[in-house]
């Protein structure tokens, strides 16, 4: 395994254990207001899934094998992203450093398991199963945000799908190298990997359905 090679700069975390004392790096009161005054990213990818029969998840069925690869973040598999946390800390709260290679540089990034959705409501008058987890950033984040992670399940037809919905903008970095590299390749690199994790669920969760079908 090659060694790490961190450009560093002020606050940047280290280990999971340096994330447990750190608040968000943004007013979480005031996100509505932060999104539309700075112009935030925001996001909101889709990835249609293997169908289950119409009704509630089936055992052994996409919307099953699709909530195990989101709790383990397996949807990164293959990416220039990955995550450390411990493994058996509970999925809410839970801290997460996410390393991130880009241009041979590792950044470690910091968010925190804010809420976990697991619930059936009604979208369109239609009664769709929802599970989930959203992340927010902490201090030291080279953005500032948040994002949700779900599986879907419309009821009324079986449909499955994969969401993830993000809203995001740039945090005030001080070392003028990351900040430059981080504007240019930034969201190139955030846009590359909603692509690529939707292609990992789709792919992922149609094997493991596949494979408990026999």
């Amino acid at each position: 395994m090659k060694p790490e090679r961190l450009l560093g700069y002020a606050d940047e975390p280290r280990t999971v254990a340096d994330l447990h004392d750190r608040p968000p790096n943004f007013d979480t009161a005031r996100i509505a207001e932060l999104v539309a005054a700075e112009a935030w990213h925001h996001d909101d990818r889709r990835q249609p899934l293997p169908p289950e029969p119409p009704g509630e998840p089936v055992p052994g069925g996409s919307f099953e094998h699709a909530r195990a690869l989101m709790r383990a973040y397996a949807f990164a598999e293959g990416s220039a992203v990955h995550a450390i946390f411990e493994q058996d800390a509970p999925l809410e709260g839970r801290d997460m450093l996410l390393v991130g290679r880009f241009l041979g540089l590792d950044f470690r990034l910091g968010v925190r398991v804010w809420e976990v959705v697991d619930k059936e409501r009604t979208e369109d008058g239609r009664p769709v199963r929802v599970w989930g987890w959203s992340y927010r950033t902490l201090r030291g984040h080279l953005e500032r945000g948040q994002m949700s992670y779900e599986v879907r399940k419309w009821l009324d037809t079986g449909a499955v799908e994969f969401r993830i919905a993000a809203v995001s903008h740039r945090a005030s970095v001080g070392n003028p190298l990351v900040r430059l590299g981080f504007a240019l390749l930034g969201r190139r690199e955030q846009l590359k990997f909603y692509r690529h994790t939707c292609e990992v669920m789709a792919r992922r969760t149609a094997e493991l359905t596949s494979a408990a079908a026999g």
